[in-house]
């Protein structure tokens, strides 16, 4: 806005202020509404926001009066001014502010509508997961219930039966996985500006679990199926090949026997046919080798799953059956060939067959080598596994061929001679025929050796490779299952960790809740280092037997372990994070009480968790919270209280109010206590503890009250002053029964049930209590009153005497009761007088009361009501009651009584009686007979001091202070001496005020450099004494000096008149001596004529008060006599002017009483009829004279009219004052 227009219209600066303010705390709630993220699906973060949405909601509305008074601002701004721009600008900043208004109202409305819409569809999602979790868990149950049982007919149709009942209960539960997916969809579509990740992993979670029990339940149904197929196929299989291999057994037989023939060999083209015959017979044995194999197989399966029954014994029958047909059919194939193939040279055959042998078995070990190394996953090597079956059935198969081939060279050797080598080996020409023979012999049996070498090495490495497969399949399957469940683990912990909300958003109450759902996650995951430690170990043993893993594997491995990892380190984070954010922001960290001061103020916290303040301004540092700085400063003003006990209680009251537990019932006190356990009294107490107990007290005050208590500021403050009263020292540390003591003192409870509360605090368990522990209760109350300065008018500090009373009113006994100490505090006993005054205090305050203070006339008088006990119808208020003021014919010793509450009928009636009683006593009487409210003890400096608890220390400087408690003791002694309470020799300007005005002054001067009611350092306190020595001196100077003046001026004039008589001059005084030792004879007659004229004017001062007095009592007697003799109906008339009220107010508490006991220099008790004194002879007949008219005046029938009965006493009252007054002072004068 132009500075021009602001000068020309100076409203519009407030009105700019307040448009500027509004507006940027609209644009605020607007960011703050913007930036509030929930977790979708969590319906308890759902239910916070929704409540922090609604307290936006109620800032906001209470706001509208704010934009209403700025509405109705700019438009009288509008009205007054005339400059178009501005009004131009008003209008502008109008609209633009109600747009905004609007535009934020609206978004909180949308957003409260979503937040609840998200609530429900969360909660409708949250059904149905449940739901979905619960059919995955069923469905999983199933699985694990599936065993491998017979391998039989019935036993794979039950399991298939069971398989498909699984299935279609799949496809059944598969409606509520739909529904959960839906219902996260539509989360995660609708609510995607919010945090959707746990919905989406718990999904994402569902769906994979649900995928895999399917995936398990089909591939299980068709491995049933198909075992069922074999299973049905089999014993037709069986047969068949039965069948076959005995067709087969029949066409070997007629083979074998055609090759057994004599001169077979000769008849070449029958070899060939017979060699054909075979070569058929051959293929069809290679074409059912599968067949057989695949029967042996499944045979054996079969046979372990019927292993002790009879099918068992039936079917291994014709297994063996089948496998020695199916060996004797491979043997008479080989015999037949080694037959037909018997010729010449034969052993040239025999050399090319083993050369064959030799080279497949080289080939065979070349494969078996390249099937090396073991694959590093499951898969791969379950198919070296099939690889390797493949590769042993046919070295299976080939082993008749080789051990027929073996056995020929066998016989072949064994049987042919020498020479008939010799003639079948013919190369080379040059040997002789014996060496031939040899080398065929040798060639043969050493291709014979390495053919049978090379088949027992190429089984061996065949059955080492099995075994590794064997061992690798196990190892990896283990690996496996043990990585799946590992991994299952971990995501169900992932899926926690990431329904983690970010500290910072989390509420300061739930921090420990977060810490200990963390925590018991920790312990949960706490095994799963045993399954990592299991996964690794397994790979390491994979690594040992010379398996390497497969990259899959290893990135598997790598994977578990890194998310391991990650996740142990999330949880300390999370963990440490929630420590730091509990010990920084939790009850325990004080950082809530942060709040508690405002700039440049700020608090900061000692190595003992102390709390100080730090003022940045002033670069100051200081014990006491600002706030308490400004109540102590507060409590100064109510310094001008005449009486000690009212102007204690009065501060106190004024520290409940600020401390807020004048809201605090004894019931919720009691059970914040019991809370925390907080039952040894003897027991320290450390600032954590106290403030946590505060801040239960202080929340439960702020449920019940909520716009009355700040809980921060309380608590701060309530610590501040706990603090102040049991540990000036600054320790840290408190005893549990101050602290009760301090907490109960100022609660809201009958007087009575503290009383009762507090003994049973010091009391034993048969619940009675000894000197010691009196005193400790004593002691830890008397420390409030000190704390304000005023422990001076309760008996000092000492608690000795007061302990000393109650056991002397319960006759010494060692201990007292319950009974009796509540019987003894009724009494009041000055150390502990404060306490009730402040109940009476604190029920006046409401107190409204028909009547006119005489002095300042206030009407109606509110709080306290003095009703004067010797003038009629007299009334002061407290305020003037309290600083002292009379007015004209009452005098501050007169008797007084003190109302709290609104007086009743019996009440007026009855102080009218005591009036009329106290009309006739003399000041005499008064001194005779002092009155005192309480129980008086001794004062500080009587008696030896009793133990007294060490463990809340005060500050050093000892000497300081018991210079300080000597001056409140020299104040107490004053107080007693002066005639604080009833004397009738002290007037309102003498020695009262003087009293007064000497503590007063002393306060002053202990305030003079601090706002507390007590000095901040025992520096201070010297310095005030010192000045006020140095005061006394100089006054005591000033003093000496004046005399010393007027001396000097009445040595002037008797010098004068001696001058002017004749006489000799007398001789000049030395400077600054009122007499001189040279001059006797003049100082004694200086000092005579001084004495003279002082004797002379208290004679004439004492003459004219007498004439006076005459012709007041001359005057008001004739005016007394006029009244008596007034018409009874005009009486009646003058009686009706006034009515006192018949109601009143609910009372106080019984434990306090309606009247003053003692307050300073007042009496709240009426003198009794025995104690009145006769008056004189000469005025006794006079006297009857006026009752008898009295009660001729008011007859009995208008008693009740009290009021008007104090009206017409009114007149009376001041002539009787007159009266006695007269009386008085002649009975002194004789």
């Amino acid at each position: 806005m132009p500075s021009s227009l602001l000068l020309e219209v100076p409203a519009l600066a407030d009105f700019n202020r307040a448009w500027t303010e509004l507006t940027d705390w609209l644009s605020l709630l607007d960011r703050v509404l913007k930036s509030q993220r929930v977790m979708v699906g969590d319906v308890e973060d759902i239910n916070e926001m929704i409540i922090k949405q609604k307290g936006m909601m109620q800032d906001l509305e209470q706001r509208r009066p704010q934009l209403e008074e700025l509405i109705t601002a700019a438009q009288n701004l509008k009205n007054k001014t005339s400059n178009q721009e501005a009004r131009t600008i008003i209008t502008d900043r109008i609209e633009r502010i109600q747009s905004q208004w609007d535009e934020v109202q609206e978004h909180l409305q949308s957003r409260r509508q979503q937040l609840n819409e998200m609530l429900k569809d969360s909660t409708q999602w949250l059904e149905a997961k449940e739901e979905a979790e619960q059919v995955v868990g069923q469905a999983r149950a199933k699985l694990e219930l599936w065993k491998e049982g017979p391998y039989t007919v019935d036993a794979i149709q039950k399991k298939i039966a069971e398989t498909k009942q699984l299935a279609k209960d799949l496809r059944q539960w598969q409606i509520n996985v739909d529904v959960a997916n839906d219902l996260a969809l539509k989360l995660l579509r609708d609510y995607s500006t919010d945090d959707t990740r746990k919905v989406h992993m718990i999904t994402e979670n569902i769906n994979a679990s649900w995928g895999s029990i399917h995936k398990r339940v089909s591939e299980r149904e068709a491995a049933l199926e198909e075992t069922q197929r074999l299973l049905h196929q089999f014993p037709l299989d069986l047969e068949k090949f039965l069948a076959w291999l005995t067709e087969a057994e029949t066409t070997a037989n007629v083979l074998q026997d055609a090759t057994h023939k004599e001169r077979l060999l000769e008849d070449s083209k029958g070899v060939r046919e017979l060699m054909k015959q075979w070569q058929d017979l051959q293929g069809e044995i290679e074409a059912h080798t599968d067949i057989y194999h695949n029967l042996d197989e499944n045979g054996q399966k079969i046979l372990r799953s019927l292993e002790g029954s009879d099918d068992a014994v039936m079917l291994q029958r014709r297994l063996d059956t089948m496998n020695f047909k199916w060996s004797e059919l491979r043997k008479k194939s080989l015999n037949i060939r080694s037959h037909l193939e018997a010729s010449s040279d034969q052993w040239k055959r025999l050399h090319l067959s083993l050369q064959e042998l030799l080279v497949w078995l080289q080939l065979k070990d070349d494969e078996l080598s390249r099937q090396a190394p073991i694959g590093g996953d499951f898969p791969t090597v379950q198919k070296q596994n099939d690889v390797h079956r493949a590769f042993k059935r046919e070295l299976k198969t080939k082993e008749p061929v080789i051990m027929s081939t073996l056995e020929t060279v066998r016989i072949f050797l064994t049987e042919q001679p020498l020479e008939g080598l010799e003639k079948l080996y013919q190369e080379p020409r040059e040997l002789p025929p014996e060496e031939r023979a040899q080398n065929v012999v040798r060639l043969l049996r050493k291709q014979a050796e390495e053919v049978n070498a090379e088949w027992e090495k190429l089984n061996l490495h065949s059955a080492d490779w099995q075994r590794k497969i064997d061992e690798a399949l196990e190892r990896l399957q283990e690996l496996q299952e043990a990585a799946d469940e590992l991994d299952l683990k971990l995501r169900q912990a992932e899926v926690i960790k990431g329904s983690w909300q970010p500290v910072g958003d989390l509420l300061i109450d739930s921090l420990q809740d977060h810490l200990e759902k963390v925590k018991a996650l920790r312990g949960e995951i706490a095994p799963l280092k045993e399954n990592v430690g299991h996964v690794n170990d397994l790979a390491r043993q994979l690594t040992t037997l010379g398996i390497q893993l497969s990259p899959y594997n290893l990135r598997t491995l790598e994977d578990l372990n890194t998310r391991w990892k990650l996740l142990q380190v999330a949880i300390e984070d999370r963990v440490r994070q929630l420590h730091e954010a509990h010990r920084d922001f939790g009850p325990a960290s004080q950082h809530f009480l942060s709040t508690s001061v405002q700039g440049p103020w700020e608090r900061a916290i000692s190595p003992n968790k102390v709390p100080y303040y730090i003022n940045h301004e002033t670069q100051t540092t200081c014990w006491d919270h600002p706030k308490m700085t400004e109540l102590y400063q507060s409590l100064a003003d109510l310094n001008n209280v005449r009486f000690s006990a009212y102007r204690t209680a009065m501060k106190l009251r004024r520290l409940q109010k600020a401390l807020c537990l004048d809201l605090l019932s004894l019931s919720a006190a009691c059970d914040a206590l019991d809370q925390h356990h907080l039952k040894p009294n003897d027991q320290p107490m450390d600032i954590l503890q106290i403030i946590n107990c505060l801040t239960t007290i202080y929340d439960r005050l702020e449920q019940e009250h909520n716009n009355l208590v700040n809980v921060p500021l309380c608590v701060d403050m309530c610590l501040n002053w706990l603090l102040n009263v049991y540990d000036t020292g600054r320790t840290g540390r408190i005893r549990v029964l101050s602290f009760k003591t301090g907490i109960i003192s100022l609660c809201k409870a009958h007087l009575e049930d503290k009383y009762r509360y507090l003994f049973k605090q010091v009391a034993s368990s048969t619940g009675f209590c000894d000197q010691r522990r009196l005193g400790l209760l004593l002691h830890d109350s008397i420390q409030i009153p000190r704390q304000l300065g005023e422990v001076a008018s309760f008996g000092g500090s000492n608690i000795e005497p007061s302990v000393r009373s109650c056991f002397q009113f319960a006759n010494n006994k060692p201990e007292i009761e319950a009974a009796l100490f509540l019987d003894w505090m009724r009494l009041e006993p000055q150390s502990m007088v404060w306490l009730p005054v402040l109940h009476r205090v604190a029920a006046a305050e409401t107190a409204k009361h028909q009547a006119k203070c005489n002095i300042c006339k206030e009407c109606p008088i509110i709080g306290f009501r003095y009703r004067s006990l010797k003038h009629f119808n007299y009334d002061i208020c407290q305020s003037c009651f309290f600083s002292g003021r009379v007015a004209k014919g009452h005098k501050m010793h007169y008797p007084m009584v003190e109302y709290c509450t609104p007086t009743t009928s019996g009440e007026d009636v009855r102080d009218f009686a005591k009036v009329l009683k106290n009309k006739f006593r003399t000041k005499r009487y008064f001194a005779k007979h002092p009155r005192m409210g309480y129980l008086p003890v001794q004062t500080v400096l009587e008696g030896d001091n009793m133990e007294t608890p060490a463990s809340s220390p005060q500050l050093s400087h000892d000497d300081t202070h018991s210079r300080i408690e000597h001056y409140a003791s020299r104040l107490a002694e004053m107080e007693n001496s002066n005639g604080s309470y009833l004397n009738d020799s002290i007037s309102p300007n003498e020695s009262i005020d003087d009293e007064h005005l000497l503590i007063q002054h002393y306060c002053q001067s202990l305030n003079q450099d601090s706002p507390l009611s007590q000095p901040r350092s025992p520096a201070q306190i010297l310095i005030s004494l010192e000045s006020e020595e140095r005061g006394e001196l100089e006054r005591i100077l000033a003093d000496l000096e004046e005399e010393n003046r007027n001396l000097q001026a009445e040595y002037d004039r008797l010098k004068q008149q001696h001058e002017h008589k004749g006489l000799s001059p007398l001789p000049s005084p030395p400077e600054m001596m009122p007499t001189s030792p040279q001059s006797p004879r003049d100082a004694e007659l200086i000092a005579e004529a001084k004495l003279l004229r002082q004797h002379k004017g208290r004679l004439e001062a004492r003459m004219q008060i007498l004439e006076d007095h005459n012709k007041q009592l001359e005057s008001q007697l004739h005016r007394l006599r006029q009244l008596l003799e007034q018409p009874q109906a005009e009486a009646k008339v003058n009686g009706t002017t006034l009515s006192s009220p018949s109601t009143s107010l609910q009372r106080s508490d019984s434990s306090q009483p309606m009247l003053l006991r003692v307050v300073g220099s007042q009496t709240s008790e009426s003198m009794g009829e025995e104690d009145l004194l006769n008056p004189a002879q000469d005025t006794s007949t006079g006297l009857e004279e006026v009752m008898e008219q009295l009660n001729n005046s008011f007859p009995s029938s208008r008693g009740h009219n009290v009021g008007s009965l104090f009206h017409m006493a009114d007149d009376l009252n001041r002539a009787m004052e007159s009266l006695v007054s007269v009386m008085t002072d002649e009975d002194g004068a004789e």
